[in-house]
């Protein structure tokens, strides 16, 4: 029997592209000591076992879920005004994913396998993005 497994879904304040958080991930301050590519978050998920056995963090970029990073572990992050946070280490692959629109909401949320949106064909995933406002269109009827 497979092991459960959850992912996260996360809105990408503040990118307006893929490309955006890339280069924002690949700045010091947003990795882990080991040059891995992190993001701090006030909770730490009850569910840690499910989501290390394979999980990801899909991300909402301008309303549309586009992509997703596998989850490799979760570090203890004390800040500087001493409190506990969870800093969850990241793949730097960035999967790109098929559209699906996605209200804002607050901080993280699981997300269950069967929920998730595809993966592109890995020969898609390097193709030039359809436009933001497209791919809301298509995902809104179903195409994507």
């Amino acid at each position: 029997m497979d092991k459960p497994c959850v992912n996260l879904i996360k809105l990408s304040v503040g990118s307006e592209t893929v490309d955006d958080m890339v280069a924002w991930q690949a700045k010091r301050r947003a990795q882990s000591d080991d040059g891995l590519p992190r993001h701090v978050t006030r909770m730490w998920p009850k569910r840690e076992t499910e989501i290390l056995n394979g999980g990801s963090i899909y991300w909402v970029v301008k309303g549309v879920v586009q992509c997703r990073q596998t989850i490799l572990r979760l570090d203890e992050v004390i800040g500087s005004d001493g409190i506990r946070r969870c800093g969850i280490v990241l793949d730097p692959e960035m999967v790109r994913t098929q559209g699906s629109l996605k209200r804002p909401f607050q901080g993280w949320r699981y997300l269950p396998v069967r929920d998730a949106p595809p993966d592109l064909p890995k020969g898609r995933s390097t193709e030039e993005p359809l436009p933001v406002e497209l791919n809301r269109a298509l995902a809104e009827i179903g195409v994507l």
